[in-house]
């Protein structure tokens, strides 16, 4: 077939000349694809004009429910691009990593997005800033999407996860995107597009794709664009100091090369469990995807007196692996991407031999299921260096497949120095029963490293491994691995959004935020705010309780139904020594308890239930004879529409007899969107 690409609302073939894109197990042609003669800049311009705004124009919430019916639709597609990633050399656990990963995280984008963020356009990022003393001039961050496209270049380990999970975090944001899958497994890609499309989900122009080379795509980008890049280190920096990119100081988040260590700890000797967990662990990461992950283990760090056991366990283990055709029963290993990806992975074996002996892998001589010729198969190859502190090639070459060098280290500070010296990775992990150990290596590898795992025998079952980037947690490292970040949940999707610093009066900012700022004007809701159903209650809705003193009995019947008798609630001379309080005082939770009482009102309404409290703090010091009330400010609002309610914040402050704040927090309850009639 030959692969088309989807730009301004159609299919469309490229011109000029095409490349065959082959089954990685048997050579045979798979599909075409070109696209040469394609309007980049219309692409680029529908992307903004059209997808850009229909997504501007839905909630938070809505987008998030949209990826959400997006991700289950494309369950039940399972079967067919299972079928299709076979040619890309993925085996079936491979293939699951791909394809119900990169579903999965969207799910999980579309959940944290319902959760975590608000039903709204705008996102506040943190709280108010005063800026005077008066508390009429504050400061609020707003987030909101950028105006442009979010441009996606892919590695071609990954077809469906390595577009999932930029894509996701890009439209819960509200930015359209186009995407380039590298061209030799894009035929996956496209497929899964296709169905995406065929959906109806997404609003038009919010998903544009691209088979085959960019063209002048780089030339129209302007400074509302992201890049997202997966890929070459040398790609990244052409694409990086392109003159549009350049001039228009466009975004761009890259993740390249890697060489990714994992240290066993001094610790893990033989017989130990974290001694077996880092033998599966390095196997395993040689072998899934062939070894051609951004995250694989590429340096086995251990102790110099532990290097024969590994060696000797990971020569066992790796002998049992089957390689071949993935499509053939028992097959752990399938091949490389092309015959071209396994040329290049040899000629950087080659290098690294020149400081490494080759321990395991004939490449010459294995055993293979499959057609040998056709196939870009390789054997897992393991290397063992027993002089890195002078080595070069070990710590600089990356050979992106079934490649792993085993490097003794003599101490602590040389396990970390030579982690360190691949000058920034994705991804480092420990293995080791000392939490102490964890604690100084973890520090040491962190400001390399974009995220550290740590393996000990309590934590295995449920590891999700070396190589897994997580949804909620960033994806991406410093320096040679590119100086980017994805992924990091609601992270991931802020940086596809401007970060504004709006100042001005907190009736503005309320305005601008939909969020309640404290000094703006409070609304007469004309009836108890707690009997208004979700869509009749206003922001800045307040309500004022009357006074009620506290007393000694009030204080020590509460220590009575609690079991708090603290000294500083029930003994006036030992209160007295107190330097915050100077005698005795009530508890803070009967302050809120009692502060409850003054503005719940009791009967069945609207008010479903509360769920909550946040950013309480206890202001001043409540004494026996000290009066407080309550004001309760409907504050902020988000909508459950699929669920018949709505979340609201309230602003709580409890002051005393001389209008001093003694607490303040935001009560969080959820009320219904229906009238609730009184019961005849």
């Amino acid at each position: 077939m030959r692969l088309q690409s989807y730009l301004q609302g159609r299919w469309q073939d490229g011109g000029g000349a095409a490349a065959a894109l082959r089954d990685a197990s048997t050579g045979a042609v798979v599909a075409e694809a070109a696209a040469g003669g394609l309007d980049f800049a219309a692409a680029l311009a529908f992307a903004r004009g059209t997808g850009g705004a229909a997504l501007r124009a839905m909630t938070f919430h809505e987008r998030a429910a949209m990826l959400r019916a997006l991700g289950k639709r494309l369950f039940d597609f399972k079967d067919e691009f299972y079928a299709l990633s076979y040619a890309t050399g993925a085996t079936k656990s491979d293939s699951w990593i791909d394809i119900d990963g990169g579903i999965g995280t969207m799910l999980v984008f579309a959940s944290k997005g319902a959760r975590e963020l608000p039903n709204s356009r705008v996102f506040l990022d943190g709280g108010v800033e005063g800026l005077s003393k008066g508390g009429t001039f504050v400061g609020q961050h707003v987030c909101t999407p950028l105006e442009g496209v979010a441009v996606h270049i892919n590695a071609f380990n990954f077809p469906v996860w390595g577009m999932l999970e930029k894509l996701a975090p890009a439209l819960l944001a509200g930015v359209p995107a186009v995407v380039k899958p590298a061209t030799a497994t894009s035929y996956l890609t496209e497929r899964v597009v296709r169905r995406i499309l065929e959906t109806g989900l997404l609003p038009a122009g919010a998903l544009q794709l691209i088979c085959g080379s960019v063209g002048d795509l780089f030339d129209h980008l302007g400074c509302q664009d992201v890049v997202s890049f997966t890929g070459s280190a040398a790609t990244a920096a052409k694409l990086r100091t392109h003159p549009a990119v350049v001039a228009s100081s466009v975004r761009f988040v890259a993740e390249t090369d890697s060489l990714n260590s994992s240290i066993l700890g001094a610790d893990a000797a033989p017989g130990t469990p974290e001694f077996d967990l880092f033998v599966a662990e390095v196997a395993r990461e040689m072998t899934v995807k062939a070894g051609q992950k951004c995250t694989a283990i590429r340096k086995a760090l251990v102790p110099h007196g532990l290097l024969a056991d590994v060696v000797g366990a990971l020569q066992a283990r790796l002998a049992k692996t089957v390689v071949g055709d993935p499509r053939v029963e028992g097959v752990r290993m399938g091949p490389l991407a092309s015959l071209a990806q396994r040329e290049e992975v040899l000629g950087r074996v080659a290098e690294l031999r020149h400081e490494a002996e080759l321990v395991c892998g004939d490449v010459r001589n294995f055993a293979v299921e499959g057609d040998r010729e056709r196939g870009a198969f390789l054997p897992p190859i393991l290397l063992l260096c027993r002089d890195a502190a002078s080595s070069r090639a070990v710590h600089s070459v990356e050979a992106f497949g079934p490649v792993s060098t085993v490097i003794g280290y003599r101490d602590d500070d040389d396990a970390i120095e030579l982690a360190r010296r691949g000058e920034g990775s994705l991804a480092g992990s420990v293995f080791t029963a000392d939490d102490a150990l964890a604690a100084r290596l973890v520090l040491g590898l962190a400001p390399y490293h974009g995220r550290v795992l740590v393996v000990n025998r309590h934590c295995a079952k449920e590891s999700t491994g070396h190589g897994s980037p997580l949804a909620p947690l960033v994806h991406g490292g410093p320096g040679r691995a590119g100086g980017g970040e994805e992924l990091g949940g609601i992270r991931g999707v802020l940086h596809y959004m401007q970060r504004t610093a709006v100042q001005g009066s907190p009736d503005t900012i309320t305005a601008v935020g939909g969020r309640w700022v404290r000094g703006g004007t409070e609304r007469d809701p004309g009836a108890h705010p707690f009997r208004k159903p979700f869509h009749a209650l206003a922001i800045g809705d307040t309500f004022r309780s009357a006074e009620r003193e506290v007393t000694v009995a009030d204080i020590e019947a509460f220590a009575a139904l609690s079991g708090d008798r603290f000294y500083a609630h029930m003994d006036e001379r030992e209160a007295a020594r107190n330097p915050l309080f100077g005698g005795r005082v009530a508890h803070g939770y009967f302050l809120i308890s009692v502060a409850a009482g003054l503005f719940v009102d009791p009967a069945y309404g609207p008010v479903l239930g509360n769920y909550g409290l946040d950013n309480l703090r206890f202001v001043k010091p409540v004494k026996p004879g000290d009066r407080i009330k309550v004001r309760l400010t409907c504050r902020e609002k988000s909508l459950r529409a699929d669920k018949g309610w709505g979340e609201v914040s309230w602003d709580t402050e409890i002051t005393n007899q001389a209008g001093e704040t003694v607490a303040s927090y935001h009560v969080l309850t959820m009320v219904s969107v229906h009238d609730i009639p009184d019961r005849a």
